[in-house]
């Protein structure tokens, strides 16, 4: 018999002051390129998402992550608020010089909670694709499209055991706020 568990994941709430820091325009790598957000691209940033997420703890944590329709339906949410920031919302594309299709592999949205915060949802980079600094450079770019629109605080939550993301975000300036449980419902193994 099965005997269902709750598992609680820790997790920080991070927030930036842009009044207070620098964000420069940041640049990608020769092979990358920028993808503006239009409707047309919310598949590909639902795939990238998914492939993102899938095999990462993140997916345990938010079930949707690690299933594609569940990322699909996400960015449909995300994208369908009335407060979502097209400016805060990107796609990173590889293409490789001798190729004429890329592949995407970054992906990062945004939405205004109030006039002075913003939100970050979802940073994403494929595995192939990680630290070439393309999560950085998703961030600035998310917290570029804010900074045009006025909004002066930004945050975004991230588990606490992705030391590299809570580390990579203490670089760009974010603090953390405060810390979160998030309670997961988990099969153990067979009682």
């Amino acid at each position: 018999m099965a005997v269902m568990g709750t598992t609680y994941f820790r997790r920080y709430r991070m927030e930036i002051d842009l009044s207070s820091v620098t964000i420069n325009e940041p640049t990608l790598p020769e092979e990358y390129r920028w993808v503006e957000w239009s409707p047309e691209v919310l598949e590909r940033h639902a795939l990238v998402k998914h492939e993102s997420f899938s095999n990462e703890l993140d997916s345990i944590v938010f079930p949707c992550l690690g299933d594609i329709t569940g990322c699909r339906r996400l960015m449909e949410d995300i994208s369908h608020q009335k407060n979502f920031v097209p400016a805060a919302t990107w796609l990173i594309m590889s293409r490789p010089h001798q190729e004429f299709f890329g592949l995407d592999c970054g992906t990062i949205q945004g939405i205004v909670q109030s006039s002075n915060l913003g939100a970050i949802q979802n940073v994403g980079v494929i595995p192939e694709h990680r630290g070439q600094g393309l999560g950085r450079a998703l961030v600035c770019k998310s917290l570029l499209g804010f900074q045009s629109l006025g909004i002066r605080r930004v945050y975004l939550e991230v588990t606490a055991q992705n030391r590299s993301a809570v580390e990579l975000y203490h670089r760009i300036g974010f603090r953390i706020l405060r810390t979160l449980y998030k309670a997961v419902e988990t099969l153990p193994a067979e009682v």
